[in-house]
């Protein structure tokens, strides 16, 4: 027996419910679910059928589809992350992954390796991808699969981030200094290509909101000072929020770090309906919703600290308070503090949703 058929959701999916705290629009009739994203190896495991991996055509697309939308519909969420095959060059590391589900090796972004662009003359060579060329029929294929009351979530990732996996982050640093006409290049370069692709998804009826993960800090800070962020990465953010915005899409912002002198910023400024990644050890996501809660939407927190480690009934426990500190006054959904990562405790990450089922109702609080 596939460990999601013990599980005891029994849910619709309705994503105007989700929309509505994304939007801080009232309370909804219960919590819903939200994830960026959750790692093959361990939505395999749950479901016990193979999911997807990437939206790319395949033979079996459509069985994969199936038990993609599958996945996330029986455990209760009421969309499917989805993102369309566009990526920018990279240079990747790779190691053993040390999980106990996986897919055998780890990539991750070496720093010595993502310098890819360090002069104007390596940017002029660089063979940027083209956002005309994305092979979109695999992500439409998802839209036209997806069940009544179920939307797709269009994904991209980040302004910052992709500058920064193809400079670095220390070429970056010293591209501002050096060579800052380089680095306005560069955002332009990836902003506009960001822009056309956001505005491709929207135009799938499908497609609820956009979702973009787009990390800029670390424990105590962020990667660049909240100066360059104004100059450079703002600017271009805040126009992918108005193009989601003048579709009548909510925007998320998944970013991981410390971005407590930016807050203000990034919910006046840049417009963000609503911010995900957080974790204990930077600020616990109860204290988040008090600051900002009465101006964004709060998405998720239950750290992964506590769904790899910790034990089935201490996870119930944890996540019983972290929904008695958020549920009040709506605009947060429940889910991790950042990814469903395959390193994660399947049976705990099961106990969260089914103690955000059973005690999520609002008209029972």
């Amino acid at each position: 027996m596939a460990l999601i058929d013990s599980v005891s959701i029994r849910s619709q999916p309705d994503f105007s419910r989700l929309r509505q705290v994304l939007l801080r629009q009232g309370l909804p009739d219960r919590v819903p679910f939200y994830e960026l994203f959750a790692d093959k190896p361990i939505k395999d495991k749950i479901l016990g059928k193979p999911c997807l991996l990437f939206l790319l055509p395949s033979p079996d697309l459509d069985q994969l589809i199936r038990n993609e939308i599958e996945f996330w519909s029986r455990l209760g969420f009421d969309y499917v992350p989805a993102s369309p095959p566009f990526l920018f060059t990279t240079k990747v590391s790779i190691s053993r992954d040390t999980a106990s589900l996986t897919l055998g090796a780890r990539l991750w972004l070496n720093e010595a390796a993502t310098n890819i662009i360090k002069t104007r003359a390596d940017y002029e060579r660089h063979q940027f991808p083209q956002v005309e060329m994305i092979n979109w029929s695999a992500f439409d294929r998802l839209c036209e699969m997806l069940p009544e009351g179920m939307v797709a979530f269009g994904q991209l990732s980040g302004v910052l981030e992709n500058v920064m996996w193809l400079m670095g982050h220390e070429g970056l640093a010293f591209a501002l200094a050096d060579d800052p006409e380089l680095v306005q290049m560069m955002f332009d370069r990836i902003g506009s290509a960001l822009l056309k692709l956001t505005r491709l998804m929207l135009e799938r009826p499908r497609v609820g909101a956009i979702q973009m993960g787009d990390d800029m800090g670390f424990n105590t800070g962020t990667f660049l000072s909240p100066a360059a962020l104004r100059r450079y990465v703002f600017p271009w953010q805040k126009k992918l929020v108005e193009a989601t915005h003048a579709a009548g899409r909510p925007f998320i912002l998944h970013s991981c770090g410390n971005l407590t002198k930016i807050m203000e910023e990034l919910i006046e400024e840049v417009g963000i309906d609503a911010k995900h990644s957080f974790e204990d050890a930077i600020m616990p996501v109860a204290e988040v919703k008090r600051r900002w809660g009465g101006r964004i939407a709060v998405l998720g927190g239950v750290d992964l600290g506590v769904l790899a480690r910790a034990s089935v009934e201490e996870v119930r426990a944890y996540t019983r308070k972290v929904m008695q500190d958020c549920m009040e006054g709506g605009g947060w959904a429940l889910g991790s503090g950042n990814s469903v990562a395959n390193y994660l405790q399947p049976e705990n990450y099961l106990a969260m949703l089914e103690e955000g089922w059973k005690c999520g109702s609002y008209h029972a609080a």
